[in-house]
């Protein structure tokens, strides 16, 4: 090589060198932010809803009667078996001592988020094969994370599991965590293992794809090396905007962030690569290669990641927080996948020179292998006769299109939201054969004083309601009043957190507001009906807004409406098809029982 190749070749070395130190030093300080970012989880339903839904009103009327912001969020503890007054004795003096209970080592212990104003109750089932135990927590508290950076909630769960076991084995019952906070705590502890088992599998799949797309054992390295940079750079963005309270994550958004951004830095990868392929067969210097190939991939890589971006923001406009925030959770994983594939990918290319792509290294003699290979082919033919090719697999896809109308995407309890069996899920089933589904966790109805006995009487005959109490001081027994309210607990006969019980709620506001126009009907069952309604609302004004959006800019970048309404169609028949296809799938192979219905507007 000449001197001057040697020069010419130096100093872009140096720049590429130079770029991925950079990129280091980011991944060194975002990376074990993004390692953190579960620990700013929020994945209480309540949370999510808008100010003006009623079960946000009642939540925070509900709040003032403990004289503090919270809400009670009830952990229950099944004891099952043959029980006595002896076990029951037994159960009822070792609750009195759980509040005691440190938490994985800290100085931080279970009565630290207890509701205020509430008391461990111990209770046996009618039956009297069962005894019930209600921890309420307080749901603002267990929201928060411990002094060793870990989330409250699953502590509290795996805390009571190991000290409940011993004393229930001592007195021959078998013994369940379960209620709200088992069920929530043990869907943050599967998010927690999906986050890990989701990011494995997709850079799994990823890797396969690279290695059959690219036949070397060396070169998918560097766009999932790239692709898992740009992950690191966008959690640890997002941990810092979750800590400072500017967007919320729940365990569905940060599971979407990663496969996001591995599949989009993936996706603009090959872009970038084939295109370097094909110039290093043009150029001997490889520097020259990708000057000629990035000018060719920039603009379509950075109009590709601008749309999609710009279309998940348009979810800040969500009634829901969790949604709203997946709108820039999104679009900051995008945005780092287009900046590390523009930066990084290309520098650890050159850096690595034609070597990276044995065993099938690009030579430079000046033969256009773009004209060649399966491809090329399969493009030529579609060209030669392009009405067939339409036809044939616009028939594919309107037949999947069909199949989406049997899309169960209605709504799902918190039981059906597990694949397996944890204990909480088994010991909710087995709660509603010996209790009440509701019990420990009614629905509330904040009404005037004076509208006690009307409300009452007219609710007790809704769906569902198998007894109606008001809410007394536990110390004093005496009916609670605060600015003139009182509460009504309603015990319903399903589980509280189930689509059936929410299917309960409309009716039992009617049969409430007709007794009292000023009534608030909240409560676990309120919520998940509210979180479904905001969801369905969403649905039918996000995804027009986001297909109004992506018309104009294909129409800006295309320069032509007939083009972007084509391409629009297309994206149409896609959406439509992948439903059918998630539908054939979800009903048929994996018998999930349904979906959420914020699943179309996710897809």
């Amino acid at each position: 090589m000449s001197t001057q190749s040697v020069q010419k070749t130096r100093k872009p070395f140096a720049i590429a060198l130079l770029v991925v130190i950079v990129w280091f030093g980011i991944t060194g300080i975002f990376g074990p932010l993004f390692g953190k970012l579960s620990s700013v989880q929020e994945n209480n339903n309540s949370s999510f809803l808008p100010k003006g839904a009623e079960a946000t009103k009642a939540a925070d009327v509900i709040a003032t009667f403990s004289g503090k912001d919270s809400f009670n969020f009830p952990t229950l503890i099944l004891f099952e078996g043959t029980t006595t007054p002896e076990t029951f004795a037994a159960i009822n003096a070792h609750m009195s001592t759980v509040g005691g209970l440190t938490l994985d080592g800290t100085a931080s212990k279970i009565s630290d988020f207890l509701a205020p104003g509430q008391q461990i109750t111990v209770f046996p089932s009618q039956d009297g094969k069962a005894i019930l135990a209600n921890i309420p927590l307080d749901g603002n508290a267990i929201s928060k994370t411990l002094s060793n950076d870990k989330p409250v909630l699953p502590e509290v769960v795996a805390t009571l599991r190991a000290d409940i076991k011993p004393v229930a084995e001592a007195i021959g019952l078998t013994h369940y965590v379960t209620g709200p906070g088992g069920l929530l705590g043990d869907l943050f502890s599967a998010f927690g293992t999906l986050d890990s088992s989701l990011l494995l599998t997709t850079l799994g799949v990823v890797a396969i794809i690279l290695i059959l797309v690219y036949r070397s054992p060396i070169l998918w390295i560097i766009p999932l090396l790239s692709s898992l940079f740009a992950l690191s750079t966008a959690g640890g963005i997002v941990y810092l905007l979750a800590k400072k309270n500017i967007i919320d994550v729940d365990g569905q958004s940060q599971g979407i962030l990663s496969v996001l951004v591995i599949g989009a830095a993936t996706d603009y990868a090959l872009l970038l690569i084939a295109r370097y392929r094909e110039e290093l067969h043009l150029h001997e210097n490889r520097f020259d290669a990708m000057k000629s190939a990035y000018k060719g991939v920039w603009e379509p890589i950075l109009a590709s990641g601008s749309t999609v971006a710009i279309s998940l923001l348009i979810l800040l406009f969500s009634q829901l927080t969790n949604t709203a925030g997946l709108g820039p959770i999104g679009a900051i994983g995008i945005v780092c996948s287009m900046i590390t594939i523009l930066t990084l990918l290309p520098a650890l290319l050159l850096i690595f020179g034609r070597w990276i792509f044995w065993p099938r290294r690009p030579l430079f003699d000046g033969d256009d292998h773009v004209m060649s290979g399966p491809w090329s082919k399969l493009a030529n033919g579609i060209g030669r006769n392009p009405r067939k090719a339409w036809v044939v697999t616009g028939s594919v896809l309107l037949l999947f299109a069909f199949a989406s109308t049997t899309l169960k995407a209605d709504g799902i309890g918190t039981v059906d939201t597990f694949t397996g069996n944890p204990e909480s899920v088994v010991g909710q089933k087995l709660l509603v054969t010996h209790f009440p589904g509701g019990e420990g966790d009614p629905t509330q109805i904040v009404v005037a004083v004076d509208k006690i006995d009307a409300v009452t009487a007219a609710v007790k005959s809704g769906p569902g309601v198998t007894e109606i109490l008001p809410l007394v001081d536990p110390m004093t027994k005496v009916l609670k009043v605060v600015n003139n309210k009182a509460i009504l607990n309603l015990t319903l006969d399903k589980a509280p957190d189930s689509v059936e019980a929410g299917n309960d709620i409309p009716k039992i506001r009617e049969l409430a507001h007709a007794a009292d126009a000023s009534s608030l009907v909240g409560g676990t069952s309120a919520v998940y009906f509210d979180v479904r309604t905001a969801n369905n609302q969403d649905n039918k004004t996000i995804i027009p807004i986001i297909l109004l959006v992506i018309t104009i800019i294909l129409g800006l970048l295309l320069r032509s409406i007939l083009s972007a309404i084509v391409l629009l169609g297309t994206v149409l028949l896609s959406y439509f098809a992948t439903l059918g296809v998630c539908a054939l799938v979800f009903n048929h192979i994996f018998g999930f029982a349904g979906g959420d219905n914020s699943f179309p507007l996710f897809a």
